[in-house]
C-alpha cells in the first residue's frame, strides 16, 4: 500500500514537471507583456518563426502591439518593437540584461569554441587598438595591398584587355572580399627575396580561394546551425567542415605566415596567457573569421547591385569616387596603374556613405539577444510600463522595427542612395512621431553589444566598391534582371543572401 502511494506520487510529480517544461503553467503576471504560448506544447511558435520570422514577428505585432513575450522551444522570448526603448535596453547593465549568455551558447554550438572570462574585453581592446584610429590606418592598407593582389595581379602580363568579362555577381564579391580580408588579418605567405614574392603572392591567390570554398559550404549550413536543426547528414558535414578550419587556422600554422594582423596576435596572446589550450585557440580562429568574413562580401554584392539597377544612384556615387582620385593625385588615364586608395580617401565619400548605410538598412537583419538576469522594467513611448521576467530572453529585430519602418523611412522599400546625407554632404537626422530617433538604423547592433569591427567591415567595403568603380566600367548581362528575393533562412544572422546570384559584366575603363 504504501509503495504504491509512493508510485503514485512519483508519477503525479513527473506529470506536473513535463507539463511545467512543456509550459503549460506559464501565465502572464501583472506588468508582463501579452503572452502568446501558441498552440503546440514547449514547441510554441519555434516552427513559425524559423519558417520565416520576419513575417511570424509582423504577425504578432499586429495581433499584441510593440511588445510581446512568445514561446519558442521551451523559451520564453519578449520582442520589443518599440524603437524608443532600444537605448534603454542597449545601456542597461549587464547584472540585468546580459548579451555575453546567448552569444556563448552560440559560439559553441556553432564554432566548437567554449568561451572564457574576458573574452567580450579583450575582442573589444583588440579592435579598439587594430581596426579603429591608427590601427584601423595599418589595416586599410594590408587589406588594398591584397585587393590589388586578387584583383589586378595579371594586368602587367597582358592577360586581360579593355574587354567584357561575366560572372556571377554574389559569388564575385563574397569571394575577392573574403579573400583580402582573409590575408589583411591571418596573414600572408612568407617569401625569401623578390624573385620569390609573385610566387607567395600566387600561393596566397591559390590557398585563399580553396579557403572560400569551403567556407561557402559551411556558411550555406550556418542558419540551420545557428538554430541546432540540422539533418543528421548535414550535422557530418559540418563537423567536417569544423575540423577542416580548425587544422587551416591552427595557431601552428597561423604563425608561420608574414603579416599577421595585430587584430589576431594579441588576441591569442590573451588566450595564451589565461591558458585557454591549443585546440580551443584554434577554435577561436575559425570564429574570428566568420564574426569578420561573413556579411561584408553580401553587403558589397547588394550595393553594387543596387547601384546598377539604379543608374543615377551609379552615375552620383561614380563621379565622387573618381573626383576624389582626382583630389589624391591619382585620376584614371590609359596606361595609369590601378589606384591606390587610402583610408583619408574614404573619409570623403558622404554619398558612397550613404548608398553602403542604405543598403545595410535593406538588407542586414540580425536579431539581438539579452538574457534577463533580473526582473527588469521597461517603459514604452507611449508610457506603458513592463516588466520582463527573469529568466526569459529580450530581443530585438530592428529590421522591421526600424529599418522598414515607413515613419521613420519613407518609402522604406526603395534604395534611395543619398537617404542618409544632406546635400551639403552632413549626416541626415531621422524622427518619428517629431521625436529625434538615435537609434535610426542597426546593422551593427547597439550598446556594450555593438559590433567591435564594424569600422574594418565598412572600410573594407568601401574600399572594395570604390575599387569596382574607380577601375570598372559595370553592368548587369540582362538589365532587365529583377533584384533577387532574399533567402528568408537567415533571417537574424547578419547581411541577407539572395535566392539566386546574378550575372554581370567589367571591363577595365582605361
Amino acid at each position: 500500500m504504501a509503495l504504491g502511494v509512493v508510485l503514485l506520487f512519483t508519477l503525479i510529480a513527473s506529470l506536473l514537471g513535463g507539463l511545467y517544461l512543456l509550459g503549460a503553467f506559464r501565465r502572464r503576471r501583472p506588468n508582463e507583456p501579452p503572452l502568446d504560448k501558441g498552440t503546440i506544447p514547449w514547441l510554441g511558435h519555434a516552427l513559425d518563426f524559423r519558417k520565416n520570422s520576419s513575417e511570424f514577428l509582423k504577425k504578432m505585432q499586429r495581433k499584441h502591439g510593440d511588445i510581446f513575450t512568445v514561446l519558442m522551444g521551451g523559451y520564453y522570448f519578449t520582442f520589443v518593437m518599440d524603437s524608443f526603448c532600444f537605448g534603454a535596453i542597449a545601456k542597461e547593465s549587464r547584472a540585468k540584461l546580459d548579451f555575453t549568455t546567448p552569444a556563448t551558447k552560440l559560439v559553441l554550438r556553432v564554432f566548437g569554441y567554449k568561451a572564457i572570462e574576458g573574452d567580450h574585453s579583450i575582442i573589444h581592446a583588440a579592435s579598439t587598438k587594430h581596426l579603429m584610429g591608427d590601427g584601423l590606418t595599418v589595416m586599410t592598407e594590408a587589406t588594398m595591398e591584397n585587393f590589388r593582389k586578387l584583383m589586378f595581379f595579371n594586368l602587367s602580363s597582358g592577360e586581360e584587355k579593355r574587354v567584357w568579362q561575366e560572372d556571377n555577381l554574389f559569388h564575385y564579391c563574397y569571394n575577392i572580399v573574403f579573400r583580402a580580408g582573409y590575408l589583411a588579418l591571418y596573414g600572408t605567405e612568407p617569401y625569401q627575396g623578390a624573385d620569390n614574392k609573385e610566387k607567395a603572392n600566387e600561393q596566397d591567390r591559390i590557398h585563399s580561394n580553396q579557403l572560400f570554398y569551403e567556407f561557402r559550404k559551411y556558411d550555406r549550413l550556418f542558419p540551420r546551425l545557428a538554430y541546432g536543426v540540422l539533418p543528421y547528414k548535414d550535422k557530418i558535414e559540418g563537423e567536417r567542415l569544423k575540423r577542416i578550419f580548425w587544422s587551416v587556422l591552427s595557431v601552428k600554422k597561423t604563425w608561420q605566415k608574414d603579416n599577421i594582423s595585430g587584430w589576431i596576435s594579441d588576441q591569442d596572446q590573451f588566450l595564451v596567457e589565461n591558458g585557454v589550450p591549443e585546440y580551443m585557440r584554434d577554435r577561436f580562429m575559425f570564429m574570428m573569421l566568420w564574426a569578420s568574413q561573413g556579411n561584408t562580401g553580401p553587403t558589397a554584392f547588394w550595393l553594387l547591385l543596387y547601384l546598377m539597377k539604379h543608374p543615377e544612384a551609379m552615375k552620383a556615387v561614380k563621379d565622387e569616387v573618381d573626383k576624389v582620385s582626382r583630389e589624391s593625385g591619382q585620376e584614371l588615364k590609359p596606361g595609369s596603374p590601378p589606384i591606390n586608395i587610402t583610408r583619408d580617401m574614404l573619409n570623403q565619400t558622404p554619398l558612397l556613405d550613404s548608398a553602403l548605410e542604405e543598403t545595410l538598412r535593406l538588407v542586414a537583419a540580425p536579431l539581438l539577444l539579452r538574457a534577463v538576469l533580473q526582473n527588469t522594467n521597461l517603459k514604452t513611448s507611449s508610457g506603458t510600463e513592463y516588466v520582463l521576467r527573469k529568466g526569459d530572453s529580450v530581443a530585438l529585430f530592428p529590421h522591421i522595427s526600424v529599418h522598414m519602418n515607413p515613419e521613420i523611412h519613407s518609402e522604406p522599400h526603395k534604395f534611395k542612395y543619398d537617404r542618409f546625407v544632406n546635400p551639403d554632404g552632413t549626416k541626415k537626422e531621422f524622427y518619428k512621431n517629431g521625436k529625434r530617433l538615435k537609434y535610426f538604423t542597426m546593422p551593427w547592433g547597439a550598446g556594450v553589444s555593438i559590433c567591435p569591427g564594424r569600422f574594418f567591415a565598412l572600410a573594407e567595403m568601401k574600399l572594395f566598391v570604390f575599387l569596382m568603380l574607380s577601375q570598372y566600367d559595370l553592368e548587369l548581362v540582362n538589365g532587365e534582371e529583377e533584384i533577387p528575393a532574399i533567402d528568408v533562412s537567415r533571417w537574424g544572422i547578419g547581411t541577407m543572401q539572395p535566392v539566386r546570384d546574378v550575372r554581370f559584366r567589367y571591363r577595365l575603363r582605361f
